[in-house]
């Protein structure tokens, strides 16, 4: 695997001398044994070269230190509680480590640990505002500009000395610049490119929420792509009139970024158009929305776009950038991009020009009865990989006392009863319009408004070529209505007093339709086939032989050269390790709380590796004896 070379270590004198200001010397290229972005790389692969820990010894980790993120002291761990927040702070945080030191936001704080032992090097409190709860950027400096510390906080993107925590004054106004809008997720960083997207719900002032890009070393604004195409561009026609104007939405909200640096092409996955679920203002196929975008990484510049969804009305966007990877096919090596979505399908394309490496079919979809509503006729299905969610409903999917408990059953059947029946037409289908005092069957859409996936992201083992993803299957529930007066479209999605297709039983709530009702796949980058697939997650309130369906997942996995995927997500607070090759699980170990975020797994100083995870508002070390 190619290391990347802005990656530095040093020993601990070279840092110790660093801290004091005695000298301003950049330490030798990395080894592989840090963890020191997001997703590890900028191909977003979620892979380490460790191999410390493997497949006949994990079992043995244990946890080795902890630290609280909810105030400014260290705290233990906190009590019990199911998938909860369980307090003011739930972190979806990933640390970054860098030469043996570790990077993590708190509630209020960005603080600096050793990350052998988790003590406190330096502490940064923001004033005004928290820091982003997703993570924070590593830049390894230049010239004389030394290293530093990014991160956002609402519309603010501030940079830190990475040895001491300072406010780098030299950086944009007095350490900051203001964003206009906010992002609330980690800037991606290539040489002196600084990137940051936008997050611009309904209401949102401040203008549009395009992806920009500014100078790692004063702030300096570098370059905006235009996330609605405008007059004069690729994809300007796909808004019928004037509708692109001022349009919301269409935005790169997510957690993290990758790009081919080899061909310095950036990807941008962008979002659904505001109004999400009535498109009667804006017909046609709305690009970029819903697409995957390369630019050139230096100026912005487009080159090619992928869309998953034409005139999204699901709000089924892709929600984490694409992973990068080789595809050996053929006899020959492709460079390929793995894009999940919301809607439960991944595409595998090219990554140099966005084609299709396994094909997409524009199947027919349903139409929508909304007045005004012109859905696309055609929505593009992978033929490889197949849906790795669930993307329809039968009648006889509902679940049985069989498959769960004779309770769960009967309180899924009256729920159903109760709000007249549900309907489902397949991959796509379109909210039903409800008019007034028609008791028509409410709309079931599988999957639901959170994926699917969602921000977690692939991982990609270059071992065994596999791909791997999380996804989860609780459906959602609405019809469309006439709006009230005041309100910003002509109809509105409704409930049923649910939006999710589940009831609550004792703690949990428990969807509707047979199990799985969340998943780990993985698929085989070579040919596109699912070689494994394995419900993540157990519902404990069930009898011990029907307690592994699954559960609802966010966050992604890792995996590391020694054959072990790890990976928290799930709403049942363990955090797990599984063969790479098979599935089978090989640790489990109980958190306090959720473990929503992804994952990490580095060494430290003494060569030690070490495995952490965030779970809600605690972050928790493991090792080997």
């Amino acid at each position: 695997m190619r290391w990347n070379v802005n990656v530095f270590s040093c020993t601990l004198l070279c840092f110790l001398l660093a801290q004091s200001g005695a000298t301003q010397q950049r330490p030798a290229a990395s080894a592989g044994v840090d963890w020191p972005m997001y997703r590890h790389d900028h191909a977003g692969t979620g892979y380490s070269p460790l191999t410390q820990i493997n497949a006949s010894n994990v079992s043995n980790l244990s946890q080795v230190w902890t630290i609280g993120l909810q105030s400014d002291a260290p705290a233990a761990p906190p009590a019990g509680g199911r998938g909860g927040a369980g307090g003011a702070l739930n972190s979806e945080a990933t640390p970054i480590v860098v030469s043996g030191v570790m990077y993590v936001p708190t509630a209020n704080r960005v603080v600096a640990l050793e990350s052998e032992s988790g003590k406190e090097i330096w502490s940064y409190r923001l004033a005004g505002g928290a820091p982003s709860r997703r993570g924070v950027a590593y830049w390894p400096g230049e010239g004389t500009n030394l290293p530093r510390i990014f991160l956002t906080a609402g519309r603010r993107l501030i940079a830190l000395d990475a040895r001491t925590g300072t406010i780098v004054t030299g950086f944009g106004k007095d350490g900051e610049v203001d964003l206009g809008i906010p992002y609330n997720s980690v800037p991606g960083i290539y040489r002196n490119v600084l990137v940051v997207g936008a997050n611009t719900p309904q209401g949102t002032s401040g203008g549009i929420g395009n992806p920009r890009a500014f100078d790692a070393r004063t702030g300096a604004k570098l370059w905006e792509f235009s996330s609605v195409p405008q007059p004069g561009t690729v994809g300007h026609d796909t808004w019928e009139g004037d509708s692109w104007k001022g349009r919301l939405g269409v935005n790169v909200w997510p957690f993290y970024f990758t790009l081919d640096e080899q061909r310095g092409l950036l990807y941008l996955p962008l979002a659904s158009p505001i109004a999400g679920f009535y498109g009667g203002d804006r017909k046609g196929a709305n690009l970029f929305g819903n697409s995957v975008v390369a630019v050139d990484i230096q100026t912005g510049t487009y080159k090619w776009h992928f869309q998953t969804i034409h005139h999204d009305i699901w709000d089924h966007d892709p929600p984490a950038p694409p992973g990068l990877f080789e595809i050996v096919r053929n006899g020959r090596t492709i460079p390929a991009l793995a894009l999940t979505t919301k809607s439960g399908y991944m595409y595998i394309l090219n990554r140099e020009n966005g084609e299709s490496i396994f094909g997409v079919v524009e199947r027919p979809v349903p139409k929508s009865d909304v007045p005004g509503e012109m859905t696309f006729p055609t929505q593009p299905i992978p033929v490889k990989p197949p849906a790795l969610a669930r993307v329809s409903y039968k009648p006889d999917d509902l679940v049985s006392a069989a498959d769960t408990t004779a309770e769960h059953a009967k309180a899924c059947q009256e729920f159903i009863e109760k709000i007249g029946g549900v309907q489902n037409s397949g991959p796509f289908t379109p909210w039903g319009f409800r008019a007034q005092g028609n008791p028509t069957a409410t709309t079931l859409v599988f999957p639901g408004g959170l994926g699917g996936a969602n921000w977690g992201g692939t991982a990609f083992d270059p071992g065994s070529r596999y791909i791997f993803v999380a996804t989860q299957d609780v459906g959602a529930l609405g019809s469309m209505e006439k709006a009230r007066d005041g309100a910003p479209s002509p109809y509105e999605k409704t409930n049923p007093g649910r939006n999710t297709f589940d009831v609550r039983i004792g703690q949990e709530n428990l969807p509707c339709q047979k199990p799985p009702w969340g998943r780990l796949t993985a698929i085989n980058a070579s040919t596109g086939d699912i070689v494994w697939q394995t419900p993540l997650g157990i519902t404990e309130q069930l009898p011990p032989e029907k307690q592994n369906t699954g559960r609802p997942v966010l966050a992604g996995p890792i995996v590391t050269a020694g054959g072990v995927l790890f990976i928290a997500s799930s709403d049942d607070n363990r955090f797990r390790a599984l063969d790479v090759k098979t599935g089978k699980q090989l640790w489990v170990t109980m958190l306090p709380r959720r473990g929503n975020a992804d994952p990490i797994t580095y060494q430290g100083r003494n060569g030690k590796q070490y495995v952490a995870v965030v779970a809600t508002d605690l972050l928790a070390v493991y090792a080997l004896p």
